[in-house]
């Protein structure tokens, strides 16, 4: 799997969004600009002691990432979008793109791929959620499509076991 981010802006949030990857063997795409470096003290603290561990690929342009993915499948998470995201399939080679967090992904990009957006339902009276939770429901239903493949699926006590046995 792979997470598209289209100019993020907040670096808590990318750092989170980091840590989210890292747990899932998810690859992380980053298209300039960037609200932050990536340095910068808030992000590595989102993503704990995590981020050297992480996936990072990072472009200039989403022109630039196009051309370094060529013929990738792109889902787009946006509230503009007429499916669900639990409506499509996705593969596990996929890359769902976000945008960032005061503007979205731009309605230039998302209007030539109608059928590859998608949204998470919401009430009425608020115009989006947070991009580190966004990125995390739509991660783990692809997940979910693709039976956490790779992903350890079995819980463990630290110290005990569990009565069952199991």
């Amino acid at each position: 799997m792979n997470i598209v981010l289209h100019e993020p802006e907040i670096p808590a949030n990318t750092g989170n969004i980091g840590r989210t990857c890292v747990a899932t063997g998810t690859s992380l795409h980053l298209i300039r600009p960037l609200g932050f470096e990536i340095n910068e003290k808030q992000l590595k603290r989102a993503g704990l002691d995590y981020w050297d561990k992480l996936d990072l690929h990072i472009y200039d342009s989403y022109e630039d990432f196009l051309a370094q993915n060529p013929g990738a499948k792109v889902y787009m998470a946006t509230t503009k979008a007429h499916q669900m995201y639990t409506e499509v399939s996705y593969d596990p080679d996929c890359f769902i793109m976000f945008g960032k967090e005061s503007a979205g992904i731009p309605e230039e990009i998302l209007v030539d791929h109608e059928a590859d957006c998608v949204r998470i339902p919401m009430g009425y009276d608020i115009r989006s959620l947070n991009l580190s939770n966004s990125v995390a429901v739509i991660l783990y239903e692809a997940l979910r499509q693709n039976a956490f493949s790779s992903m350890e699926l079995d819980g463990h006590l630290h110290r005990l076991q569990w009565k069952s046995g199991q």
